[in-house]
Order: structure tokens, then C-alpha cells, then sequence
């Protein structure tokens, strides 16, 4: 037996597909001193029962199809490295449309890939039936085929990166359960096993389905959850070849692909069922459940109509494992923000051999550089929030997981039902009961629209075609832009900075200057080394060593993991988590001066208030913080009140607001991101991430570069005296006023790809839909080039003409906003 190092640079926990393509990916990066411990034998936690399909359908990011592209050409390689194969073969991959909204999904769907360097072709039935002859087409719209598609032998991928790995010098060791970790302080230093322990200084947890209850040992939690998974497995069927493509059908909840002569028949149902929500047994290896029949017939029924052979099929196995899947859908990747040094790499939703090559390279960066070249912020394990992890939201949210990953996700107005309610505005009642349309955002209920005389409209959660709702949300932009418009963002992380230390701390890290004013509100970045954006918030100097920072929602976990990790040993710093403590009632339009000043009989004016400005004053009977900010490019102001005082503040505002001839208009998300959008300003993880920098971004304003140092600023020195950036953020309005953006529609420069949109509304102000999207070009991306060029916008199955610009669609100036 292998004798148990005392001592590595990383270790990581888990050798499934995941763990050890980390391993590897280290390997090829020359760091050796690497162990991997596995619990049992490499691969038995849920990697050895995995389907194996390498597909590009549904991979809605860029950074997914990334992943799933790496992942591909990493199977197809491996052989001739390390000498075993990975089992890929390329059978491709048909996606099926059986009704016109799924048409749209997956012809827009199509579109993106498309500009991400995947061929993917639309077939007919008949031409769906050419390539699959088993299948029965009544009912199909049609198809969409992506030739490059295929699958791969999860174990066997597993063992050629675990020999990739071995060759390079990790070392692996099987039979090795890690049942505590070594801690100093917030930071872990190393693992405690049966054989011994090991001192680290990076730990990757990469325990799938057992993740969970290993990190909450040291207080890191993590909203992953085991649940049943299916395949059905019949005898040898006449007709069926390896060669045949991978069917995945949404409508039915199914996928289809041969294996061994047969059918194999997987399942993600909508209703679906956890497993051991008190916690994963230690010895759960190579699973097998027993299946409920009686649950998954129905589903079963309903999927042979499709495949009409199956009703007479010989059946192999009907298969039931374990799978883990998050509440979002999405992967856990990243730095517990809980604990320094220890890294995530699991929640891939049935997605793990995938991606694991992609995922692999991805922690493999994180590890030795602190950062990755791919946008990370929607996978990232900061973006939860602690409820999520507890057992009574994941028993309520896990089983509607699988249908959400293979069905429902990509429908471009749902949204979960279960484990709702979690975080309640303070004005919560009071929005329901004015008709508020509520929307899940990290936990909160939030408004996305009002519908205060009738009740609330129908949504068509799959639809991209004009909706009732749409009226409501432009009165909401129109009262903004014409009067005022109440905006609530409590939903925004809310920190205070104190301390000695505080403003050196912050300077540091932040890329404008915070040495300003007491009073002052700054905008700013907070950058990598490699200068890309990592954060996106407002600091407000209240004191001579007190700061008030305001984030957005996916940036709470973070927030203060930055700052302490960024904190030196000699300085004095405390962060203070003020989320719950204030509501942020936001009073925004040209209007909103006017009803301040006479409800507080304070001077308001430029001189006294100016933009970026704050101070105490009372609205009524509440003493609160005002800061004149905007997110929605007009005149206004943010309050910022005790909690306990919500209601006052509110009932206050509204008498305001009608005593100054002003229709008191309540505003949701909807119309908060049409204003934002007409007027360009960005929205971090949403049209902003990582991968940008301020320069890239269109945020090289609020750069001071006078500063003697902080994080990032070497490498946007370097970047300015590169010359014309060929990678930007660009604004578009489109020339036609029916098509709507949604995210993800290619840009065309000349005929040809030239980036894609990252958000997009329609802007009720500009009358057409307007949207941040990211432009590459060789030519360096000027106001000159984007003016001497043809700029198209592909939404759907039409090209519309599109006209870009560095500087705002709505007040270039910014005069409204200082007026």
C-alpha cells in the first residue's frame, strides 16, 4: 500500500470524472505535488452509471459551450496520449421541436452556437427519420442536428485522464475517505483521513452528491442534492447501430441512444424524487435503487409513443441511480467564500462527464492563477445564499431540478414555483396586493411588474412574442422617464466597511478612488490581476474610517470573502453584512426632486445635492440615509431605510408623491432593466463578468489610474497602451421595431459573426429593442470602425439591421441625470 504523503500543494477529494480531470489538468500545467484521495474506488460514486453524452444542446453560455466543446476535442485526444481510449464516438445529436415555441427555443438556440463555432442544421421529420428510422414523427416540428455531437465511456474517459495524470507525477490513492479537514482559522490547511493526515495548501472538494454534508463540517454550505435518476436499457432491437444519434425530446423528458445493440431510454422527469435528504451514506458505492414503477410509468408511456418499438422491446434493466443536482440548475465551481483555500468543483446536474475536461481546465486555472479566462459568475459557488442548502428547501426544490435542466430551463420566462417565499421584501404584503408579479431573485420575491387595477395577466412562460405584461412594464419605464417611478432594491447587498484600515483596504481593491468626501458615493470596479471585473458596486463614504458598499444580489457570498482575503495580517478591517438591515426604496424621473424637497423642506438642489451625493434627512417621520444615484439614467434618488421603518418611509412617499401631482407608480424588474438598457449601464453577470475588464466594459471612466496601485492596474496599463481594443462592449437599437432581444442573438458585422447580445429589452423610450453585447473584431472596435460597417442583429429566423454605439442610446451626455 502506497504510504500517505504528510505533505501536498493541493488535494483533491474525489475521484470521479470531475476530480480527476483536475488532477490532469494540474498535471499539464506542471504542478505535481498534487494527491487525489477517492473514498472507494475511482469512479463509484455516480460517474460510473453516467450516460456519457457530449452535447452542445442547451449549453446557453458562453462559457457552457466552452466547456462542452474543451471537454469534446480533450476525449478525442486523450488516446493518443495516454494510450486508453475515452470510448468517444461522434454519432451526433438531433434536438426535437414539437410544438412552434420549442421551434423558436432551439432555432435561436442554434443561432447561438452557431456564433460560438458549432454547426448545428435544421431537419425535417423526414430527414429526423432518415438518420433515427425507430422513431415515430407525428407531432415534430421539426429538428435540430448538431453532426459534431456524440458520446464517450465515463469510466473509460475517467481512467485515460487518470493516467494522463499519474504520468505527470500526481498521485492518486483509492480506499481513502477523508472524514475531517485542518483548519487555521478562516483558512484550511489540510485533510484528515483513516491512513493519516496531510497538510495543503489548496483543497479541492470534488465529492459530487456527498459535497454537501463533507463541507458543512467546517461550515461551507452547499445547495446540492442527490435524486433519483433513470434509464431504461432494453434487449438488442433490429434497426438500432452505434452510429445512430443521440434523440433528446424536451416534450417527453427523454434522450435516446444505442447502446450494445439496444435502446437506452434516459429519463428527467418533471416531478422527480430526492435521495436521502439527511445525508448520503459513506459506503453508497456503485449505487443501484430500486426503481418506482409505479412514479416513472406514466412517463414511460407516454415517451414509447415516440418510439413505438419500445412497446414490444425486450427490457435489459430499468436503471435507478443517484445523481446530485443544484436548485438553479447551474454548477458549483469556485472558493467556498466561507473558507479560504478550499475549492468546489461539483453540482454539474448530470452534466459531469460533459464537462469535465472544460471544468477541469477551469479549477485548474482558479487553483494556480486566482482566476479563469472563462466567465465563471454563473457557476460560481458565491452566487448561493445559505438557505439553499438546507434540507427543507432542497426536499422542496431538487425534485423539480430534473425536469428544469432538460425541459423547462431554457423557456425564456420560466421560473420555479417550489421553495419559494425564502426572502420577503419588508413591502412584501403590500406589493402582492397591488398586484405585483413576483419572481425569484437569489431568495427574494421580487416585483417584476404591477398590475394595480386588474388582475395580474397570464404569463406564457414559453413565449418570446409580445405579452399583456409588456403594457404594464412600459407604463412603469414611461412614468420614470416622464414623472417618477418608486423602485424597490432591497434585493442589493448592503456592507459596512470599518476600521483603521478600512480606506487603504478598499483602495486597494477598488479601481476608482475611494479617498473622497465624507458624503460622497463613488462607482467602481473591483478587478482580478489580470484586470477583469469581479465585482460591480457603489461605496459611500459615511465617516472618516466607515464605508457603505452596495452590491449586486449574486455578490453578497463574495463580498466579504474578497475583503478578507485581501485584508493584510497588519491591517484592521471589519465588514459588516447589512442586507436585512435597510430597505432601498429608489425614487427615480424628473419629478423626483420636486417631491423630496417639498416633503422635507430641505434644500435638494444641484448645489446642495449634487449627483453622488449623501446626507440624512427625514421623509416623514423616518430619519434615513439619501444618496442621488441612478440605475435607470434619470434624476433621482436612492433612500436607504432602517428596516423597522419600511412602512412609514412608504405610506410618507406616497402621501409625497400625491401631494405633488404625481401618480404614485410602483416599478419592477422589468422596467428597471428597459430603463438601464435604453440609457447602457452594465449589469455584472449579466452583460459584465470576469473575462472584461473596465476598458473592454465601456467603464474606463471609473478608472483612476492616478492611483499609485491597485489590484488590476498593471495589467489595464498594459491593455491601454496596446491600442484600439478588439473586444468590446457595444450598444445596439435595433431598426425594426417588432423583434425583442432576449440575450444570447448573434451580432453580424458585414454578413458575418462578430459577437452576440448579453442583454436585451425593449426600450419603451427608444421604440425599439436595445441591447449590450459583446463585439470581437481584428480591426480594433472605435466609434469610426462601428459607423463603417453593417451591423445585424439575428433574432430568430430574421437578421435585423442594427445600429451600434460606444456612448448611450438615451442622454449620451448624462444630462438628465445630473439636471
Amino acid at each position: 500500500m502506497q504510504t500517505l504523503p504528510s505533505h501536498a500543494r493541493i488535494v483533491i477529494i474525489g475521484g470521479g470524472a470531475i476530480g480527476t480531470s483536475i488532477a490532469y489538468h494540474l498535471g499539464k500545467l506542471g504542478v505535481s505535488d498534487v494527491v487525489l484521495l477517492e473514498r472507494d474506488k475511482l469512479t463509484s460514486g455516480t460517474t460510473w452509471h453516467a450516460a456519457g453524452l457530449i452535447a452542445s444542446g442547451g449549453m446557453s453560455t458562453e462559457t457552457l459551450i466552452w466547456i462542452e466543446q474543451y471537454t469534446r476535442q480533450l476525449y478525442i485526444d486523450l488516446p493518443a496520449e495516454t494510450g486508453l481510449s475515452t470510448g468517444w464516438r461522434q454519432c451526433g445529436h438531433i434536438h426535437l421541436a414539437c410544438d412552434a415555441d420549442r421551434h423558436e427555443v432551439l432555432r435561436r438556440d442554434a443561432n447561438f452556437v452557431r456564433s460560438q463555432g458549432v454547426e448545428r442544421f435544421e431537419l425535417s421529420p423526414a430527414e429526423i427519420k432518415a438518420k433515427f428510422p425507430l422513431i415515430e414523427t407525428a407531432g415534430i416540428v421539426s429538428g435540430f442536428y448538431t453532426p459534431s455531437d456524440g458520446r464517450a465511456n465515463p469510466v473509460d474517459a475517467t481512467m485515460s485522464m487518470a493516467a494522463g495524470a499519474r504520468a505527470r507525477g500526481v498521485r492518486f490513492f483509492e480506499g481513502t475517505p477523508v472524514t475531517d479537514f485542518v483548519m487555521n482559522g478562516t483558512r484550511v490547511t489540510g485533510v484528515v483521513t483513516l491512513r493519516g493526515t496531510i497538510l495543503a495548501d489548496q483543497v479541492v472538494l470534488a465529492t459530487g452528491m456527498w459535497s454537501r454534508q463533507i463541507a458543512a463540517r467546517i461550515g461551507v454550505r452547499v445547495p446540492l442534492q442527490a435524486a433519483e435518476h433513470y434509464y431504461l436499457l432494453t434487449e438488442p432491437i433490429a434497426g438500432m447501430h452505434p452510429d445512430m444519434p443521440v434523440v433528446e425530446d424536451p416534450t417527453t423528458y427523454t434522450y435516446v441512444r444505442e447502446e450494445g445493440g439496444g435502446m437506452l431510454f434516459g429519463l428527467f422527469e418533471p416531478e422527480g424524487a430526492a435521495w436521502n435528504l439527511n445525508g448520503i451514506p459513506q459506503d453508497a458505492s456503485f449505487s443501484v435503487l430500486p426503481p418506482d414503477w409505479d412514479r416513472m410509468t406514466p412517463f414511460l408511456e407516454a415517451a414509447f409513443e415516440r418510439y413505438p418499438v419500445m412497446k414490444t422491446a425486450g427490457i435489459k434493466t430499468f436503471f435507478c441511480g443517484p445523481e446530485s443536482f443544484t436548485p438553479d440548475g447551474s454548477y458549483l465551481l469556485g472558493e467556498a467564500p466561507e473558507v479560504d483555500g478550499l475549492f468546489l468543483a461539483t453540482g454539474l446536474n448530470s452534466l459531469g462527464i460533459l464537462s469535465a475536461g472544460g471544468v477541469g481546465s477551469i479549477l485548474a486555472e482558479l487553483l494556480t492563477t486566482g482566476t479563469s479566462t472563462q466567465d465563471i459568475t454563473g457557476l460560481d459557488i458565491a452566487r448561493t445564499r445559505p438557505h439553499q442548502a438546507t434540507r427543507h428547501y432542497l426536499g422542496a426544490r431538487i425534485p423539480k431540478s430534473l425536469g428544469y435542466t432538460f425541459t423547462f430551463g431554457p423557456l425564456p420566462h420560466w421560473h420555479h414555483k417550489t421553495a419559494r417565499g425564502m426572502r420577503r421584501l419588508a413591502l412584501h404584503d403590500r406589493y402582492a396586493a397591488m398586484g405585483a408579479y413576483l419572481h425569484d431573485l437569489s431568495g427574494w420575491e421580487m416585483p417584476y411588474w404591477f398590475s394595480p387595477d386588474a388582475p395580474p395577466p397570464k404569463v406564457d412562460y414559453a413565449s418570446h412574442a409580445r405579452q399583456a405584461w409588456h403594457d404594464l412594464s412600459a407604463r412603469e419605464h414611461h412614468a420614470t422617464r416622464t414623472a417618477a417611478g418608486l423602485f424597490d432594491k432591497s434585493f442589493m447587498g448592503k456592507f459596512l466597511v470599518q476600521g483603521r484600515d478600512a480606506l487603504a483596504v478598499l483602495n486597494r481593491v477598488s479601481a476608482n478612488n475611494v479617498d473622497v468626501p465624507l458624503g460622497t458615493n463613488v462607482y467602481t470596479q473591483w478587478l482580478n490581476h489580470q484586470g477583469g471585473i469581479i465585482s460591480d458596486l457603489t461605496i459611500t463614504r459615511t465617516g472618516e474610517a466607515e464605508f457603505l458598499l452596495v452590491t449586486g444580489d449574486i455578490l453578497q457570498s463574495m463580498t466579504p470573502a474578497w475583503l478578507r482575503r485581501q485584508t493584510r495580517a497588519d491591517e484592521a478591517v471589519t465588514v459588516s453584512d447589512v442586507t436585512s438591515a435597510f430597505t432601498i426604496l429608489s425614487l427615480q424621473g424628473p419629478k423626483s426632486r420636486d417631491i423630496l424637497q417639498a416633503m422635507t423642506g430641505e434644500d435638494l438642489s444641484n448645489a446642495a445635492l449634487p449627483f453622488r451625493a449623501s446626507r440624512f434627512i427625514d421623509i416623514g417621520p423616518v430619519p434615513l440615509r439619501i444618496v442621488r444615484v441612478t440605475y435607470m439614467g434619470e434624476l433621482g434618488y436612492e433612500l436607504y431605510i432602517p428596516t423597522e421603518y419600511s412602512h412609514a418611509a412608504h405610506d410618507a412617499l406616497i402621501a409625497g408623491m400625491r401631494a405633488a401631482g404625481v401618480e404614485p407608480v410602483h416599478c419592477g424588474m422589468m422596467a428597471l432593466e428597459s430603463l438601464r438598457l435604453e440609457k447602457g449601464y452594465r449589469d455584472f453577470a449579466v452583460d459584465i463578468d470576469n473575462t472584461d475588464t473596465p476598458l473592454q466594459a465601456g467603464l474606463g471612466f471609473v478608472v483612476d489610474f492616478s492611483k499609485p496601485d491597485f489590484i488590476g492596474r498593471d495589467a489595464l496599463l498594459r491593455q491601454k497602451a496596446a491600442g484600439p481594443l478588439t473586444r468590446r462592449v457595444v450598444q445596439f437599437l435595433l431598426q425594426d421595431p417588432e423583434p425583442l432581444l432576449f440575450g444570447n442573438e448573434p451580432i453580424l458585422c458585414d454578413g458575418k459573426d462578430a459577437g452576440y447580445i448579453r442583454a436585451g429589452a425593449f426600450g419603451p423610450t427608444l421604440g425599439a429593442s436595445v441591447g449590450l453585447g459583446l463585439v470581437t473584431h481584428d480591426d480594433g472596435i472605435t466609434a469610426d470602425m462601428l459607423r463603417s460597417h453593417r451591423w445585424e442583429v439575428e433574432v430568430n429566423d430574421r437578421r435585423i439591421p442594427a445600429t451600434p454605439s460606444l456612448a448611450p442610446f438615451f442622454d449620451p451626455k448624462g444630462e438628465r441625470v445630473r439636471a
